[in-house]
């Protein structure tokens, strides 16, 4: 499942199912963006934000929240420039499978990218699709990947008006 140049469209997405699709870009997480996340999802647990009680765990040191990972999903889907040429806009439509593969300890920062494929494009009528990415992503350093998600987009495709704007 090589990665291909071709450009990505909703109206050729069927014949790319099964391909990987891109990469994205790295994103530097630290223990800061750790602790927000902790405060905003109220799950402020000391194994994730409290560095010097970590250290006393078997990781030795904090951990990412593996929620964190997963609601990196769309930044890492529009980065790699995956977006639909012919897709207006999508909307979440959820998840399928994630698995938390391996812990991921914070340190004095983390870098992580997802690499992505394409496994399944449903017509849904009227030029939308269902879309169903697969996402592996990857900690810099470490071997093998710390997550496996099947993240679920509902595309539209592009309204006359937006692809007169465009040309």
């Amino acid at each position: 499942m090589a990665a291909t140049n071709q450009a990505f469209y909703l109206s050729n997405a069927e014949q790319r199912v099964g391909q990987k699709l891109g990469v994205s870009d790295w994103v530097f997480i630290d223990q800061v963006q750790v602790n927000v996340f902790g405060e905003v999802t109220r799950w402020r647990t000391p194994g994730h934000c409290d560095p010097e009680y970590a250290k006393t765990t078997r990781y030795g040191g904090t951990l990412l929240h593996g929620f964190h990972m997963v609601s990196l999903l769309s930044h890492f889907y529009r980065d790699a420039k995956l977006w639909p040429k012919d897709g207006g806009y999508p909307l979440n439509y959820g998840l399928d499978k994630v698995r938390v593969l391996q812990p991921v300890v914070i340190g004095d920062g983390i870098r992580l990218r997802s690499h992505i494929s394409l496994k399944d494009a449903t017509p849904k009528g009227n030029g939308e699709y269902l879309l169903k990415t697969c996402h592996e992503i990857e900690v810099e350093g470490l071997q093998g990947y710390a997550m496996y998600a099947e993240y679920l987009t509902y595309w539209y495709p592009k309204a006359a008006e937006q692809e007169a704007a465009e040309a």
